[in-house]
């Protein structure tokens, strides 16, 4: 597969009468296979171009999703080449360089006299503006819904009743601190389980409950209570990201406020990360980087116990904004981000329980950052960098059963990139085997059908896609 710096681009790409018969009717499916034919680019290359997932960039070029937000046009203008006069964007352009100088690096926003302060309010101001659109389409797709319509969706989609009871709240009841973290830990488990039904299922009123308890508190109870508020819009926003839910903006938004008022670096620590990962699926991989390096500095190593946590911490938010690097393009940063993960996990003592350390979803671990070491060089175009550390992971040094099909999932999408359909297929059956809700994950029935549709067969592959929900019956 060919990396964003080996492509060869015909100098008369789009000028040619396919090419403006697209552009003009904005067809991006259309655009996408077009410039893939003429360059040879694989899928990654090409999100690696714009700032896109492989899995979004996939779903575009199927019809499955379409480009309407003037800054993706941009993006995909700057990043494949195309003429902003092809478009016919007119005065739409005129924010242009408003987003650009939003992705800008760290540097050109210092140079520009930026304070950091500043930055986090604009961030703010955007991401609830991003967030509000989402919110819109999901009261637009709820609004009208019959019951069983709804109770249809969830059984297709775990995030569906997270995402109804976003605007039709569940009533719940105050719960002693102990209770609330006790539930807290029995969702944290289906989530590390890879059970996203049962998750979907539980988080509606472990919310409620999380919130009646906080309203109910005051002083130091009520900051503990926002953190567990926090961490179960988190998990709520882990869900929504797993089954590309506009409602992520909206959960991930109030776990950071939630966080913030309980004034506990690790809830923050936890808010960031997810909050980033929304950023960089809407195409902010710029900002959301700038915004998990501040977090990260941000931790100080206390002496005692707390070193440990807070390490471990530092060394989650450094592998996702490394990977968040990486799928915008910036390799440099992402190598030195994982180069910096993986000196801080050195660092870590170990704990008395035997338990990795980390953040709430994720820990902290050798294997954890030779894992995003995968996905990295994956996103950025360069597969074939990541094999060696695809064979030294060793799942059982993995921490749960949700972080053994993220590294199957990894390997997957790594031997898709490099043309093996033979290895791809066995990671997916791995993953079936391991966490079977993975495996019916969007992304995950994307990359089935893609291989499904490739050159060549597989014995039973067409049973899996069909079993998995890729393909009909």
């Amino acid at each position: 597969m060919r990396s964003p710096s080996q492509l060869v681009v015909p100098a008369d790409l789009w000028d040619r009468e396919k090419a403006r018969g697209a552009l003009a009717d904005r067809d991006f499916s259309a655009v996408i296979k077009y410039f893939r034919q003429y360059t040879g680019a694989s899928q990654t290359t090409v999100g690696a171009l714009v700032g896109l997932s492989q899995s979004d960039v996939s779903e575009i070029e199927r019809g499955l999703r379409q480009v309407q937000s003037v800054d993706v046009l941009i993006r995909i203008a700057q990043g494949l080449g195309i003429p902003l006069s092809r478009l016919d964007l007119g005065n739409e352009t005129a924010g242009a360089d408003n987003s650009a100088r939003r992705n800008a690096p760290a540097s050109m926003l210092t140079a520009a006299k930026v304070t950091e302060a500043e930055q986090e309010q604009e961030d703010d101001v955007r991401r609830r503006g991003l967030m509000a659109g989402a919110l819109g389409l999901g009261a637009g797709l709820i609004a009208g819904t019959s019951s069983e319509a709804a109770a249809a969706a969830t059984n297709h989609n775990p995030a569906a009743a997270m995402e109804r009871a976003l605007f039709e709240p569940v009533t719940g009841r105050p719960a002693s601190l102990q209770d609330l973290a006790t539930g807290l830990t029995t969702a944290r488990e289906m989530f590390s389980g890879a059970r996203y039904n049962a998750l979907g299922r539980t988080l509606p009123p472990l919310i409620a409950t999380a919130e009646a308890t906080r309203d109910a508190a005051t002083g130091r109870t009520r900051e503990r209570a926002q953190a567990a508020v926090a961490r179960s819009y988190v998990l709520a926003t882990e869900l929504a990201v797993k089954q590309h839910s506009e409602a992520a903006w909206a959960t991930a938004d109030r776990a950071l406020m939630a966080a913030r008022a309980s004034g506990d670096p690790r809830a923050l620590s936890d808010a960031a990360r997810v909050l980033a990962i929304t950023m960089r699926r809407a195409g902010r991989s710029s900002a959301a980087v700038d915004f998990l390096a501040r977090t990260a500095t941000s931790l100080t190593v206390e002496k005692g116990d707390p070193q440990a946590d807070t390490l471990a911490a530092r060394v989650c938010l450094l592998m996702t904004a490394a990977y968040t690097a990486a799928s915008g393009g910036r390799r440099s940063t992402a190598l030195d981000l994982l180069q910096e993960a993986e000196e801080t996990a050195d660092r870590i003592p170990l704990t008395q329980n035997g338990k990795p350390a980390g953040l709430f979803t994720i820990s902290a671990s050798p294997a954890e950052v030779a894992m995003y070491r995968i996905s990295s060089f994956t996103v950025l175009g360069t597969p074939d960098d990541a094999v060696p550390y695809a064979q030294r992971v060793v799942p059982a040094q993995l921490a749960n059963t949700e972080r053994v099909a993220r590294y199957l999932t990894d390997s997957a999408r790594m031997w898709h990139q490099l043309g093996d359909g033979r290895r791809t297929f066995s990671a997916l059956r791995a993953i079936e085997r391991t966490a079977p809700e993975e495996v019916r994950r969007p992304a995950l029935r994307t990359l089935t059908a893609d291989l499904l549709y490739a050159p060549g067969s597989l014995p039973g592959l067409r049973e899996f896609a069909v079993r998995t929900g890729a393909v009909a019956a």
